[in-house]
């Protein structure tokens, strides 16, 4: 069951770390934008953060999915191992 979690884990780590990666490059551009510029519109900083990471997350979704696909074939063929009389 550890290594079930741990598997996991890190399949929704690398599932989500683009999105997060972008969207926290994108918000440092845009904040360094800011502070150059001297402009504080709350907009300014949200719009351009949620467009990247939608961006990102429909480019990289024939990725997600076959990676989601895969990781529940194999907790499926594995599922036996981990019931009530595995042994």
């Amino acid at each position: 069951m550890i290594d079930l979690g741990k598997a996991t884990l890190i399949t929704a780590l690398m599932l989500v770390a683009p999105a997060l990666l972008v969207g926290m490059f994108v918000g440092l551009a845009v904040s360094l934008f800011q502070t150059i510029t001297a402009l504080q519109e709350q907009t300014l900083s949200i719009v351009p953060k949620m467009l990247a990471v939608v961006t990102t997350l429909l480019i990289l979704m024939p990725w997600i999915l076959r990676t989601l696909k895969e990781f529940a074939m194999s907790l499926f063929a594995s599922l036996a191992d981990y019931g009530p009389f595995a042994i």
